[in-house]
């Protein structure tokens, strides 16, 4: 190293990656800075330059003075190679620049400490690192030992794992081509040791939060819910707390909005979706709450996560912070993944719920703009991290989620419908269902049965009648806490109803199989029956509804392979 690299080096002053000092008496503060640099992008320390005026001085160099420095490199845990170079000053003989570079940190390598302190940069602005962020470098470099995910259960057994929701996350993994078919028929436990959520036959935390349905020993597996009046919190209109695991608290949390944001009155050609019809797009708001069940830090027992909604925002809130290489500003950028809870995190992955790692942002984002909504603002408060969605004015296609509509008005919102309809000869009790639902997704059972006067058991009939007639009824979520969605499947083009129902059975048959050899023997004579009936299909004449082609491939199955 010359005295011209030097002279190029501290051309543009001081920043992140460059800390001046006039001599080794800041050697002190100057390692502070190199523990910085360690732990943040790297950078050169150089004593003998004045920081202001950029005066290269130098400094007298002695044995005592290289003892000095290299006592003062030890004291840099973990321990780092440096080499030190020492640079002549032309106009000052016998002077030397003393110039050291210290490589940055990378995800999942140990944090730096000077005599046990941590330190990081902002900006060109040395600070001492915040306890979180800390910790998460020490859980990321050893994840085995400090991760709360991976820790034993407490007072949770295998027994208390919801059994219907493991086995819908394997068999959404599977159709989703991320699971193996064999794990269809594999012992759950083998699956969830796969999964990291098993050690020694004992749940670990990641799967209590994720299945388990005794949360009695878990205060923060729980999600506060208020609806306020105006802007702030000085009144609320409803307040709900939820309690249980992941699904539990999501199945609650989408349940909540659908009660309190407006709904749309646009009605798509061939469905009632939901998530067209919220004034913030459905698939922006599960992915929210997803996200921040997720990747909020468990270990905080005594907090929880929060919907809160105003009259113009809704903001969702969990204990947490950024990774370190993601702030606010950049968050809406192109970046990789680092969650927080690695284990649940690929669980999540595996059986759909999430998409790519580090696509949540930008999946949030995409669907605000495909409905027209202004894409939302993340924070970090110093303990939870926010994302806020701005609430669109109310427009006249609009449901108000707060009151009832009239029946006049849910005329005006099914018109455009009524052709579609038409052709599916409902009665007016059927298309009466239609009405309450669309006006009220989150409506149950019992509800129905008051408004229209009939029973629960002729309110079954009923759907069952509509179903025959292309009209599906699905609830989503809990009994109490779910949500409606209602999709016409009869209009949809007739070879990818076959394959629709030839993906049916093929789970149907899966469940049943001894072996993965049986189940790709099993789905190997669907896709072939399914494949003839494509080649043949103006033999099929008229429209099928999903039923009615699963009846037909189970005939054909049957006639062929059993009979």
């Amino acid at each position: 190293m010359t005295i011209d690299d030097i002279k190029a080096l501290i051309a543009n002053d001081e920043s992140r990656t460059l800390e001046l000092k006039k001599t080794t008496g800041e050697l002190k503060d100057g390692m502070h800075s190199a523990c910085a640099f360690l732990n943040t992008d790297g950078g050169w320390l150089i004593f003998g330059v004045a920081p202001t005026g950029l005066k290269i001085i130098g400094q007298q160099v002695t044995e005592a003075t290289k003892r000095e420095i290299g006592h003062a490199i030890a004291g840099l845990e973990p321990a780092v190679n440096v080499e030190t170079h020492y640079v002549d000053v032309p106009d000052y003989p016998g002077n030397k620049v003393i110039a050291m570079h210290f490589d940055g940190w990378v995800w999942g390598g140990r944090p730096h400490t000077f005599h046990g302190c941590p330190y990081y940069k902002v900006e060109s602005t040395t600070k001492v690192m915040p306890h979180e962020m800390y910790d998460e470098r020490i859980r990321a470099y050893q994840p085995k030992s400090y991760s709360w995910e991976t820790l034993s259960a407490d007072g949770v057994s295998f027994a208390d794992l919801n059994q219907k929701h493991i086995q819908g996350c394997i068999r959404l993994g599977v159709e989703g081509g991320r699971i193996p078919a064999s794990a269809l028929t594999a012992p759950i436990a083998e699956t969830l040791t796969k999964w990291k959520l098993l050690k020694n036959g004992i749940p670990t935390n990641g799967a209590a939060m994720l299945f388990s349905d005794n949360v009695e020993e878990y205060s923060n597996f729980k999600l506060r819910m208020a609806r306020f009046s105006g802007t702030d919190k000085n009144e609320f209109i409803d307040e709900k707390r939820a309690e249980g695991n992941f699904f539990d608290l999501l199945d609650a949390g989408l349940a909540f909005c659908f009660k309190h944001l407006n709904l749309s009155g646009k009605i798509t050609n061939h469905s009632l979706q939901r998530e067209e019809r919220l004034e913030i797009p459905y698939k922006a708001l599960r992915e929210a709450i997803i996200n921040s069940l997720c990747h909020r830090q468990w270990e905080k027992h005594n907090l929880t996560n929060s919907i809160a909604i105003y009259d113009d925002r809704v903001e969702i809130a969990n204990p947490g912070i950024f990774p370190s290489q993601i702030t606010p500003d950049n968050i809406k950028e192109p970046h990789e993944s680092y969650p927080y809870n690695v284990a649940v995190a690929e669980t999540l992955y595996r059986s759909m719920w999430l998409e790519n790692w580090g696509s949540g942002v930008r999946r949030i984002i995409e669907a605000c703009e495909e409905q027209g909504v202004e894409e939302p603002i993340w924070h970090w408060d110093g303990g939870f991290v926010y994302v806020v969605f701005q609430r669109p004015k109310l427009k006249s296609n609009m449901l108000p989620a707060d009151n009832y509509v009239s029946d006049k008005e849910n005329d005006i919102q099914l018109t455009d419908y009524n052709k579609e309809l038409r052709q599916r000869n409902l009665s007016e009790i059927q298309l009466n269902i239609l009405e309450l639902i669309s006006k009220q997704p989150s409506i149950t059972l019992n509800e129905l049965s008051i408004r229209l006067a009939i029973s629960i058991s002729a309110l079954r009939n009923q759907r069952s009648q509509m179903e025959k007639k292309g009209v599906f009824l699905c609830r989503k979520g809990a009994t109490k806490k779910g949500i409606w969605e209602i999709t016409l499947e009869q209009n949809m083009n007739l070879e990818q109803q076959i394959d629709n129902a030839v993906a049916a059975l093929k789970i149907l048959t899966a469940q049943s199989a001894k072996s993965p050899e049986e189940v790709q023997s099993n789905w190997d004579k669907l896709d072939s029956i399914g494949y003839n009936l494509k080649s043949n299909i103006s033999a099929l004449g008229g429209n099928y509804s999903k039923a009615a082609l699963e009846a037909l491939i189970s005939r054909l199955y049957d006639e062929k392979y059993n009979g």
